[in-house]
């Protein structure tokens, strides 16, 4: 059940990245994000819906044309943190990046997110 939850969760916030317009992207943050969501991104930490959405409005902008945001794996969900994988693909073969996100819920609501964009290297052992 608590599993669902996070999956439910964490796909509505993937679609706003995949939403058929920028005017809907608030709804689809808004179904999934509490209002005071920490966000983690590459660009540093920022709180806050409006935050968030200006990050995916700035992705859905990329410069090689509009991507496509997936989740790529199952969703681990160890009590109340929760991790996927994730992969953005623009068009025509344009660039691809791949990443894990690990985020927390509350009340059914992701509170907290941390974005880990790029392949981590295998370690030189």
């Amino acid at each position: 059940m608590q599993e669902e939850t996070a999956r439910s969760a964490i796909d509505t916030f993937i679609s706003a990245f995949n939403a058929s317009a920028d005017i809907y992207v608030t709804a689809l943050l808004s179904q999934a994000l509490t209002s005071d969501v920490v966000f983690w991104g590459p660009l540093g930490r920022s709180e806050g819906i409006a935050a968030v959405e200006r990050f995916v409005l700035d992705i859905r902008r990329h410069p090689a044309g509009t991507g496509t945001m997936v989740r790529c794996s199952a969703v681990d969900m160890p009590d109340e943190w929760a991790r996927y994988q994730w992969v953005f693909t623009t068009p025509d073969g344009g660039p691809r990046l791949a990443g894990t996100d690990v985020v927390h819920l509350r009340r059914s609501l992701i509170d907290q997110v941390i974005v880990f964009a790029g392949e981590i290297e295998p370690s030189a052992s």
